[in-house]
């Protein structure tokens, strides 16, 4: 049985190639469990971590399991917040075929799946990208939003405007100028599209600071009692998300609404899978605000895993 890196998967998971390779799957009808979702105590950290398990197979060969941990205070320890390996199995005969580093399999297709809404519904002219936040998303969405639309400047905020800088210096882009901003506000007024991808426990984008056109690309809040975005985002959006199963229940960004009652689940556009069937109409005004929410779905892992294994065996 293979072990397939974190070095290797980034030469494999070029986002030319992972995001159709996302499309693909979700044009699939399959029949995905729920990731199971499990908090835990970690009293040396004083917060809870969370374990994911996340299964999925497609209809011919393939099935894989992803196993990780989210720990909320690793940046302290200078590690990321996701760790944990992928498993991918022989479908017929249950035959492990290859382990996976999760770390990278979950930030190379989170944020393919980001660009793919984002060409769907953020606005084709889009060239001023905003990124909140600076995990091991942060580079990795700079690179796949600017592979599918002409952004030419991005803007990286953080608590930390050492961290900021650190994804600023980290990606190097052909005609893309990359620099900090002292203030989210100072961002909203510039970008075409905004991605979000923190931790926070609550709102960091506000409905009062959005202009038309936009588009947002919410991705933290990965917990039913945390929250991006308030409510007049809500009210002010078209609200798309990856699946709409998980988006309902595993955020507190759709989950507290909901059971507030200032938020209905009739009120999602579509999701991903609508979206890639072609089983929803889709005209975006170019007034409309758009915001696709997600939270992550094991077919998105999965499609990623068989791309790394299918290149990885070819070479």
């Amino acid at each position: 049985m293979k072990y397939i890196e974190a070095e290797e998967l980034e030469q494999l998971l070029t986002y030319d190639e992972l995001i159709p390779k996302i499309n693909e799957a979700f044009a699939q009808d399959y029949n995905i469990p729920m990731r199971h979702h499990h908090q835990y105590p970690n009293p040396k950290e004083g917060i809870e971590s969370t374990l994911l398990l996340m299964p999925a197979w497609d209809n011919g060969e393939n099935l894989g399991v992803k196993i990780v941990n989210v720990s909320p205070n690793n940046a302290q320890h200078n590690l990321p917040s996701i760790q944990g390996l992928y498993i991918y199995f022989d479908l017929q005969t249950g035959t492990p075929k290859a382990l996976m580093d999760a770390k990278k399999l979950t930030v190379k297709r989170t944020a393919a799946a980001s660009a793919l809404a984002s060409k769907y519904l953020s606005l084709k002219e889009s060239t001023t990208l905003l990124v909140i936040g600076t995990g091991a998303l942060s580079a990795e969405l700079i690179q796949a939003h600017c592979s599918v639309r002409p952004i030419s400047k991005v803007l990286v905020w953080g608590r930390s405007i050492e961290k900021a800088q650190s994804v600023v210096d980290s990606v190097k882009l052909e005609g893309v100028t990359i620099n900090t901003i002292s203030t989210i506000e100072e961002g909203l007024k510039r970008a075409d599209i905004i991605s979000c991808a923190t931790l926070s426990p609550t709102a960091l984008v506000f409905g009062k600071d959005l202009k038309p056109g936009q588009h947002l690309d919410m991705i933290g809040a990965y917990k039913p009692d945390m929250r991006e975005m308030d409510d007049e985002v809500l009210a002010k959006a078209e609200i798309y998300v990856d699946n709409i199963e998980g988006a309902t229940k595993e955020t507190g960004d759709l989950a507290i609404p909901i059971t507030n009652g200032t938020f209905k689940v009739e009120d999602i556009k579509a999701d991903l899978f609508e979206l890639a069937q072609g089983k929803k109409e889709l005209s975006r005004s170019p007034e409309a605000i758009t915001c696709f929410k997600s939270v992550g779905h094991a077919l998105e892992d999965l499609a990623a895993a068989t791309l790394a294994y299918e290149k990885s065996e070819s070479r």
